[in-house]
This record gives C-alpha cells, structure tokens and sequence, in this order.
C-alpha cells in the first residue's frame, strides 16, 4: 500500500493508504452513456470485491448521481479501509430536467455553477455529505481549475480559490472533518502554481502523466516528491487512444476528442514497440505512470465487472524491462522517465 496523505503534513496526523488501482466514479454519473442503478451496483461491488478501496468522485459527475450511486455502496462498508475523496469548486442548483449536460446523461435536475470562495468550499462540502448519505469524506480535491477550462476566466477563479478557498480547505484538515487536501485537475501547471499558495497533501491529475504525455517531469513531479505530496494519475488512456490503439474502426479519440494526426504518429510508434514484444498496449498504458516515485495510484474510467477485471489483469501482466529501454531508444517516451523496470516506488 501506498500513502496519499503527506507524511510531512504538519496539519494532521492521519495517514490514508491506498493501493495502485483506483476506482474512478465519473462513469457512475452517466459519462456519455446511461447506466442502469443496478449496474453502477453490480460494478461498485465488483471493485470492493476485487479489492479496490480508493474511490474518487464529485459533484459534476451526473450532477449529483455518481455522490449518490456511491454513499449506497459506502454506508453498507463503513469502518472497513476505504478511502473516499470528492470534488469542491462547483454548486449544484435546481435547474429542470434534461436528457444530457455536460457530458452526463443524468436523471438528476441540476446544474453546476464554479464557486471556489471560502464559503462556496464549506457549502460544497456539506452538500456532498448529504448526497452520499455518509457522515466523512477523506480526501477534497479542488476540481478543474486551469486555463483549459476557464479561458480567460482563469486568473480569477485561480485568486479566489487561492486567497479563499484554500483557507476553508486547511479549516476542515486542520480541524480533522477531513483528512487530506489536494486539487483534481487535467493541467498539472496550475497544481504547481498551486504549491506556492498553500500545503497540498495530493493531486489527481488527468491525462498529463501518461506514455504520450511527460511534460509534468521537468518541474512539477519532482516538487511532488520533495514535498512528499502524492500523485493520483487519472485518464492514463488519454481519454481512449492508449486503450484501444490506433487500428479501430472508429477514430480513436485523444482528450475527448478525434486524436489529431500527430499524436497518432505517436501510439503508432509505441504499437509498434507492443508487437515487438507482445506487450499489450492498455497494460504498458496502466503501469507507465506507477514507476514514478510521485505517483501512487492510476484510476482508470471503469463501468462493468469485465473492465475492472481487465484492469487487474493489465496491472499484473508481465512486461520485460527491454520492452521500457526500446521506447526510450526510440523516443516514444522520454529519457528521464522511471520506468517499472527501474523499480522507482514512492514509500
């Protein structure tokens, strides 16, 4: 097991362990598609089951519906080791019935609207007690700041959340109503700007560790590792292209959009280094990340019992170390990356 609670974090003296394979509860929002409650059932209990005992949500997924799918699975488990982390950074408000928004085809009549001020956090909060039906959350996670999300709305939110925000977050830590501290984003720049305004004990990064993506190694992932704050790395498929591959019928999609042409260059280069050496791609997709020191778990968008079984089964198939030293010889990932060959494991 793996801490996701900063050891060094002077604030608290809780330490929260997790395991590599994360559940990642978008799906149970109705992420492009509805899932009956039976399934979101079946496929939380087949995590539990397997052994999975972080499970990540937030308010945005199926506005409200993913919190409330998951307290159903959680107060049947209370006090046996799971580790629960929602989002703060939007509201919900009454807003009628719609077939789709935001991606989520959700039954729940509500929209999202962004408040990262000190009292939009407090209220975030307890509204997610509410929904799921549970009297703690582990884990709160400033959810999609960034300029991919906000624009030119960016700075402002960013002020905010920094010079108020983050203070009802430290309030909770400090007063032990939670017990870690962090943001879920997809742009690890803004994490790092982050770290100079406050004491961050994690982050969930989506798409911006992955085989295609190591940006984050210059700068961002070793301040992590000297200030002993976890890395959660969602998205490690890049939104499907590094699951499915290039050859598929359908474009195959790269942050949730068709992969341009480039990047596609990029798997297919990678592909070639998988037949090679027979090596799946989704499984060097899914063990990649965990080889750096940082990173202590992947959450990879699971909807079924097949797909998180498939998942174990990818973490554990056995990839040959020259399989690592060919993707760096031919440039498909960078030099510096640990990779699992190197046995680089955060402690």
């Amino acid at each position: 097991m793996k801490n996701i609670a900063s050891a060094i974090n002077t604030l608290g003296n809780t330490t929260l362990s997790v395991g590599e394979l994360g559940f990642g509860c978008a799906p149970l929002g109705n992420l492009y598609q509805a899932i009956s409650n039976q399934q979101a059932k079946n496929t939380l209990e087949a995590a539990w089951n397997s052994g999975i005992r972080l499970f990540d949500t937030a308010p945005h997924y199926g506005q409200g519906l993913s919190e409330r799918r998951l307290g159903d699975l959680l107060r049947q488990k209370q006090d046996q080791g799971y580790v629960l982390s929602t989002k703060v950074g939007r509201l919900l408000r009454p807003a009628g019935y719609r077939a789709q928004r935001h991606g989520f085809h959700s039954p729940m009549p509500f929209d999202s609207h962004y408040d990262y001020s000190y009292d939009g956090i407090m209220r975030s909060f307890e509204h997610s007690l509410q929904r799921l039906g549970l009297d703690r959350i582990d884990v709160l996670l400033i959810h999609d700041l960034g300029q991919a999300t906000h624009g030119a709305d960016h700075q402002q939110h960013f002020h905010t959340c920094m010079t108020s925000g983050y203070k009802a977050l430290d309030a909770l830590r400090r007063d032990g109503r939670i017990k870690a501290i962090g943001m879920g984003v997809n742009e690890y720049q803004v994490c790092e700007a982050a770290m100079a305004h406050g004491e961050f004990d994690c982050f969930l990064l989506a798409g911006r560790y992955t085989l295609l993506e190591q940006g984050a190694l210059t700068s961002f992932l070793p301040k992590c590792v000297e200030r002993n704050s976890a890395v959660i790395i969602g998205g490690p498929f890049n939104s499907g292209i590094l699951a499915s591959g290039t050859q598929t019928n359908a474009a195959p999609n790269y942050n949730y959009q068709p992969a341009p042409a480039e990047v596609i260059q990029s798997v297919e280069r990678i592909e070639s280094v998988c037949r090679h050496f027979q090596v799946p791609l989704p499984a060097a997709a899914l063990q990649f990340p965990l080889a750096h020191p940082a990173v202590c778990s992947v959450i990879p968008g699971m909807c079924s019992a097949e797909q998180i079984q498939q998942s174990i089964d990818l973490l554990s198939y056995t990839i040959p170390d020259e399989f690592w030293t060919e993707l760096k010889s031919c440039g498909a990932i960078g030099e510096s990356a640990p990779v699992p060959g190197e046995k680089l494991r955060c402690g």
